[in-house]
């Protein structure tokens, strides 16, 4: 049996997709559901049980799941929101139900993967290597990274973090990413915008060596994502992993990947980014993949075209969700 908490949320369902397409559907999602519409990503997927992520630590405590054996653990449920400002309730949300997750799993001898994320590197003045050692150097540049860069140093400083797999996540997009309001993906957004008004904004540049829409990110399918974190379940390897493509692609061609899969022409203005973000933005993003390679993972990665016309054409068009 695996444990997938946050498999109602956009990487967790498409990983639960993912093991489904393995012919795996022994499996106990965790998750809050809440009052939005992230039950849909539910509909299409096949698994043994769901709990709610406010009774889960309490049920575990109570030894509710003593009687099943867990080959792995896929903790990849998180306050993923970059601008939350509450530290408490990331500390509790992201921090402490991880530590007792990990405890737990490891107690059980389960196998722990969980979410990182490429938001400790900060602004990547110490680089995008996921080497364990110099995690301690790296300054995230909001609370959520640093509740992951927190929970990173805890598993290492405890000497458990070689006996789990931290999967650093860079800019993921893709399907089931509907709910997310503001943390969608820009795809989705330029998909709106182009529809709606038949143009894209887009940030102009505010430092000198970049052009205006020309800042850099590393955006990877959420299918591979899903894909490389899998790779874990046979692959023995511990430590810290990006999950990233390895290239940097700037924001005028995932633009122009997006007009290009919808058929259209492309238009793209540039405004002015808010004080509010401008002294927190990267320009930079590039996940160095060689430790993810090395430990075996070969298959071929999704091109920012090929994926965005996945995207657009087989999910967006359609507002469909994998697995429906």
């Amino acid at each position: 049996m695996i444990l997938v908490t946050g498999g109602a949320g956009f990487i967790g369902s498409v990983i639960v997709w993912a093991l489904n397409q393995r012919g795996i559907d022994d499996i106990i999602i965790v998750d809050h559901l809440g009052s939005g519409e992230k039950w849909k990503n539910l509909t299409g997927l096949r698994y043994a049980d769901y709990c709610e992520k406010s009774d889960f630590l309490s049920y575990l405590d109570k030894g509710a799941f003593d009687s099943h054996k867990f080959e792995a653990v896929l903790h990849l449920g998180a306050c993923s929101s970059t601008t939350e400002s509450d530290a408490s309730y990331l500390i509790k949300n992201n921090f402490e139900f991880s530590k007792a997750l990990a405890l737990w799993a490891v107690a059980n001898r389960a196998r722990f993967i969980y979410a990182s994320s490429a938001a400790t590197y900060g602004d990547g003045e110490h680089g995008f290597d996921d080497d364990a050692d110099g995690i301690a150097k790296l300054t995230p540049l909001n609370m959520y990274g640093y509740s992951k860069q927190m929970f990173d140093l805890w598993l290492k400083h405890r000497g458990l973090l070689d006996r789990c797999v931290g999967i650093k996540f860079f800019n993921v997009f893709g399907p089931n990413e509907y709910h997310k309001g503001s943390m969608r993906s820009f795809i989705l957004k330029a998909f709106e915008q182009i529809n709606q008004t038949g143009e894209v904004k887009l940030f102009r540049s505010h430092r000198e060596g970049y052009g205006d829409g020309e800042q850099l990110r590393d955006f990877i399918y959420v299918k591979d994502a899903a894909e490389m974190t899998l790779h874990f379940l046979d692959n023995q390897a511990g430590g810290l992993f990006n999950v990233a493509t390895g290239i940097a692609r700037n924001w005028n061609d995932l633009v122009k990947a997006t007009f290009a899969a919808m058929g259209r022409p492309p238009r793209i203005s540039y405004v002015d980014m808010p004080d509010s973000i401008r002294n927190q933005y990267q320009y930079y993003t590039c996940g160095n993949i060689e430790k993810i390679r090395k430990a075996g993972y070969t298959k071929p990665l999704f091109t920012l075209e090929q994926a965005v016309e996945d995207y657009v054409k087989n999910y967006l068009q359609t507002s469909s969700y994998l697995g429906s």
